[in-house]
This record gives structure tokens, sequence and C-alpha cells, in this order.
């Protein structure tokens, strides 16, 4: 007898497994939590199998859910695929997203991914720059949708979230304790400024030791404990670590991640984007929150 799974329930499952919460899932797919739970038991039921792990914190694959995942992806892609070709053949173009270089990871992928999925005869084209390039691109007209990361207090754009600003260097370094202390900066970064302020009222003094148009530059000088750094808590590389100064160097702001969107005839579909980076946003937000 010829079964046929239940594509829903499968579109949760996937979706729990990329975030690692049901919460975080309930959200992106606008969703209750218990609506979630219940098309995963019920899938659970229809296979006879246990597909999650729930005895920790959040949730993990067991063997049978991990073996059924890679299916249930392609289920879902292609369902989506042949959906949004026969019902989105009015969205075509092309659409440029800006985003900072230091938030492309982890959110930037995702988005990109699922956009293309769902309007396939769009094409979107990654920026990468600093937040002072991208306003200026999208005043002029050269991209869509942009990311910024700036002061709290900053007004005009949609917040889609706060984070601090932490020290961060080499992994078990030690350039953090030179005086003067020596720091890597790209020419254009928005966190100088901020950051030589903090430590000024500290009374540290400070050389600008590596300075570059290019963030690679600033990435391999930290990495190789030369000079340290500062980023966003919510989006340290992984060749970063967080410097634990014990209080030996001054706080810093906490910083938004706000979004801006462009006018002109694409407006209508700069909005489908938008709503695309606000759901992957808030996601993340809800499993913070549970954790």
């Amino acid at each position: 007898m010829i079964r046929n799974m239940d594509l829903t329930a499968l579109r949760s499952f996937v979706t729990v497994a990329d975030t690692g919460k049901v919460t975080a899932a309930a959200t992106r797919l606008n969703l209750t939590q218990s609506a979630v739970s219940m098309q995963l038991k019920r899938l659970e039921d229809m296979l006879g199998q246990p597909l999650l792990d729930r005895a920790g914190r959040g949730v993990a694959l067991t063997s049978q859910g991990e073996q059924l995942l890679s299916y249930a992806r392609r289920m879902v892609a292609l369902n989506d695929e042949a959906w949004s070709r026969l019902t989105h053949s009015e969205f075509e173009g092309e659409l440029i997203l800006g985003v900072p270089h230091d938030i492309v990871y982890p959110h930037a992928p995702e988005v990109l991914q699922r956009f293309a999925r769902e309007f396939p005869r769009v094409k979107i084209t990654l920026d990468s720059s600093y937040t002072t390039r991208l306003k200026e691109r999208l005043a002029k007209g050269e991209a869509d949708l942009i990311l910024t990361t700036e002061a709290c207090d900053t007004t005009g754009g949609e917040t889609l979230v706060t984070s601090q600003m932490v020290w961060v260097g080499a992994p078990g370094g030690s350039a953090w304790r030179s005086r003067p202390l020596r720091l890597a900066y790209e020419r254009a970064c928005i966190f100088r400024g901020p950051v030589q302020a903090r430590l000024d009222q500290a009374g540290i003094p400070w050389e600008m030791a590596v300075e570059s148009d290019s963030t690679r530059s600033v990435e391999a000088s930290v990495s190789a404990d030369l000079a340290i750094h500062s980023s966003i808590a919510a989006a340290i590389p992984e060749y970063f670590e967080t410097i634990p100064h014990s209080g030996a160097l001054p706080a810093l702001p906490s910083i938004a991640i706000n979004m801006y969107l462009g006018d002109g005839p694409n407006r209508p579909l700069i909005e489908k984007l938008a709503q695309v980076v606000r759901e992957a946003y808030g996601a993340h937000r809800v499993a913070i929150a549970a954790e």
C-alpha cells in the first residue's frame, strides 16, 4: 500500500533540524509551538520511528532523523520550486542585498538560499561592504535592501536585533595585555571611534598597529596575536575568541543590526526579501531567549 508523507510535517521537521529548537522553528513557520510539536509527533507515528532526541535543552536528531532529513530537504525544496514557478511568475528581475562583512554569517546564506528558492526568476546578488558605503549605495539606488551595524540610537532603519560589542583576539593570545594596546581595524570601520573613545576614557594608551582597507588583513593580524579587534557578540568568527580580560579593558557599547529598504519599481519584491530577513533574525532572537 502506497503511503503519502505529510509535507507540512516534513517542513516543520526540517525547520526544527535547522534551528535546533521547536520554539525557533515555530516562529519561522508562523505557527504555535504546540502545532509544530503535534506535526513532529504525527510524523514519528506515521513512520514508526523516533526522529528527535528531546532529552537535552534543545532537540537533536536520532539516527533515523538524520536519515530522513536528506529526503525531507529535497521534498520540501521540490515542492517550493514547483509552487514558485507556478505562482510567482510575476516576480522577475534582480535585487542587490548589502550586508556588512562582520554579519554575513550566520544569516545571509540562509536568506539568499530561501529567497532564491521561493523566487527562482529573481537574481539576487550579495554586496558585502562597510555600513557607511552600503548606506551611500542605497541612497544612490545601487542597492535594494541593506543591513547595517550602527549605534542603538540611530534612527531611520528597522532594528532587527541588538548585540553587545566585545573585545576579540587570537585564541589564547596575549596581545590585549600590551601597552600601548595594539589595535587592528579597517579604515572605514564605524567601530573604531567608539572603541578609541572608551579606551581614552579608561586612560588606556593605544596605537593603531594595523590599518587596512582589507578585512582579511585585519583578521590575519589579529589571528596572529599581533593586535586585537572588536566584534559583535552574535557574530564572532571561529578564528577569534572573546578576550577574558576580567575588566582590564573597558566595556564596549551595544550595536544595532538595522535594515533599510530602497524605493522604486522593485519595492514589492524588496518587501518580500525584507520579510525573509525578518524571519531569519526573528528565529535567532527566539533561540537566544529559549537558551
